[in-house]
């Protein structure tokens, strides 16, 4: 008789095998999914090379930095770090690199206050927008600059230096490879009252050649680039740029106390990735680089160059970044230096 004939009570029930193997089908289901391989679980951050990005040539502070902190990740968290160097155009080449990379992390922007404090003050337009297309991690450290000059120039303090520019104005020439580095020659040209040619290089250690070659007479460049040559005998210290005398080079005046008075310059290191970093990503890469600054492994960088270890938050990075950009702001107006 067809089913729909039946009773309902007899169409309902199972006939009396398929009722006795149902309780093994339903183990079997589930032996089998216990079976079945899982989906993968994401890989924690990072699992492949992670990329510094330097705004500056191989040598320079800058590039210093990123390779103690990268040999510092890769020896205590096993993180693979490639330092890539893209020097040139005041940081343009590296930044824009950067803020046009993925947001995932694997991209690091290892850079100073030329790119995200002086740049929009130096440049009427910029490539890239200092603040819109980063996050920011950290900062890395604080540093000092030094006045060097050729030996071969008849001075050997501050005051001569003026003293010789002040008969030739405008003939003697500084070089600089970083905004630090200009705005450091132009707040001297407007302290001291002198004139002298400005000369750009793409790196603070091109300068140096130059200026070991006696191309050019003078420049304020890193303490980290310009001391080795000091202790060399080939290049003279006439002055540090910080408030006090550098522990590296006690027998130096800074610049203040050789006559111009309330000079004081200084530049900042810190660690940036693309916008859009996702937040997990973000604060992964902070403790991943606090920890490289702060380790044993990076602390000849810090001794041997007088930088200050400095670290942040993300969200200190950007006020300080802030204030930063207001005051590079001020020190670049009041040296009446023209936007180009």
């Amino acid at each position: 008789m067809p089913s729909r004939f039946l009773p309902a009570a007899v169409r309902t029930q199972p006939a009396p095998r398929l009722k006795t193997l149902l309780p093994a089908l339903a183990a079997l289901t589930a032996f089998a999914a216990l079976a079945l391989p899982s989906a993968p679980a994401r890989a924690e951050f990072p699992d492949k090379p992670v990329r510094f990005v330097v705004p500056f040539a191989a040598g320079s502070a800058t590039d210093q930095l990123a390779r103690a902190i990268g040999q510092a990740m890769t020896t205590d968290a096993k993180v693979t770090v490639v330092v890539d160097n893209k020097p040139g155009a005041n940081g343009f080449i590296a930044a824009s690199d950067v803020a046009k990379a993925a947001p995932d992390g694997y991209t690091v922007l290892i850079t100073t206050n030329t790119t995200h404090a002086a740049n929009e003050h130096l440049f009427k337009k910029l490539p890239y927008d200092p603040v819109k297309d980063f996050t920011p991690i950290t900062a890395l450290g604080k540093g000092g600059q030094i006045m060097v000059v050729n030996p071969q120039l008849p001075v050997k303090t501050v005051g001569e230096f003026i003293a010789l520019a002040r008969q030739q104005p405008g003939k003697l020439s500084f070089g600089s490879g970083s905004s630090s580095s200009r705005i450091a020659g132009e707040l001297f040209q407007q302290m001291a009252n002198v004139q002298l040619l400005h000369v750009p290089y793409k790196s603070n250690p091109l300068a140096v050649t130059d200026l070991l070659g006696n191309q050019i007479q003078m420049m304020i460049t890193d303490t980290a680039t310009g001391l080795p040559q000091v202790k060399s005998g080939k290049l003279r210290a006439l002055g540090v740029s910080g408030k006090t005398r550098s522990p590296l080079a006690p027998d130096v005046p800074t610049i203040d106390e050789a006559g111009v008075k309330g000079y004081e310059m200084s530049y900042w290191f810190a660690a940036y990735t693309p916008a859009g970093t996702p937040q997990p990503v973000v604060a992964r890469l902070n403790e991943l680089l606090v920890k490289a600054a702060r380790s044993q492994t990076a602390s000849n960088f810090y001794r041997s160059t007088g930088t200050e270890v400095f670290t942040s938050t993300p969200a200190e990075l950007a006020a300080f970044q802030q204030q930063e950009s207001a005051k590079w702001g001020r020190i670049i107006r009041a040296a009446n230096i023209q936007p180009e």
